[in-house]
């Protein structure tokens, strides 16, 4: 096996800026909270999860739960209305072929294994850990370090959030940043990713090139 590549979920390869800031306001709305959630709400964040978007929205401390779960709930009954991201199906297919793919998100599995049944892309992932599973991001990446053994210079995490750059900095993997997702290039430049994609192409093209490289030792 060649390379692991972990997948942030949420912005990278689901499309879901739209409906997670329309579950937002509906979520808040049902919480008595008048607020109009934008995406400069999640880019002022520095953990993307729904947790502290409750927050970053005036959600009281008592109600983060039920902010949380009642957002989880509205995406899996919407599960239809949240598109890949134009071009992801591809890059999930042509790298799946050698490699180790995982995704790790703050959402929850079943919305997750939803989605890649719908894109027909469930048997490309090994791992999927999700809202449900114990620890923070990155104590999951390194579950999936100690799973697959792979070499950290062969190892990558893909996000959209500095909270991804961050945790697989920490993780001693190699940090790609993508700028189509809920946080803007800016804000990831500021996290010290070790590289900032633009496009799927962009992203498929990176792996492809690195396909052939010498292997560590």
């Amino acid at each position: 096996m060649n390379k692991t590549i972990i997948f942030d979920f949420d912005g990278v390869l689901a499309d879901s800026l739209a409906p997670m800031l329309s579950y937002a306001k509906q979520v808040c709305s049902e919480l008595g909270i008048s607020v109009n959630p934008s995406k400069a709400d999640l880019e002022a964040l520095d953990r993307m999860e729904f947790s502290e978007f409750g927050r970053q929205l005036g959600v009281p401390e008592d109600q983060i739960g039920i902010f949380i779960a009642r957002n989880h709930q509205l995406f899996y009954d919407n599960e239809e209305s949240i598109p890949i991201k134009a071009g992801m199906k591809t890059v999930i297919s042509t790298l799946e072929k050698g490699n180790f793919l995982a995704i790790i998100t703050g959402n929850s599995c079943k919305l997750v294994e939803s989605f890649l049944d719908a894109n027909h892309l469930r048997d490309y992932f090994q791992l999927v850990l999700c809202a449900e599973h114990e620890g923070n991001r990155l104590e999951k990446i390194e579950q999936v370090k100690k799973l697959t053994n792979t070499h950290p210079t062969q190892t990558y995490m893909i996000g959209d959030a500095v909270s991804d750059v961050h945790a697989a900095n920490a993780a001693g993997i190699t940090s790609i940043a993508v700028s189509w997702g809920h946080q803007s290039k800016h804000k990831l430049s500021q996290a010290g990713p070790d590289l900032i994609i633009d496009t799927p192409r962009e992203l498929l093209n990176f792996f492809q090139k690195t396909r052939d490289s010498k292997q560590p030792d």
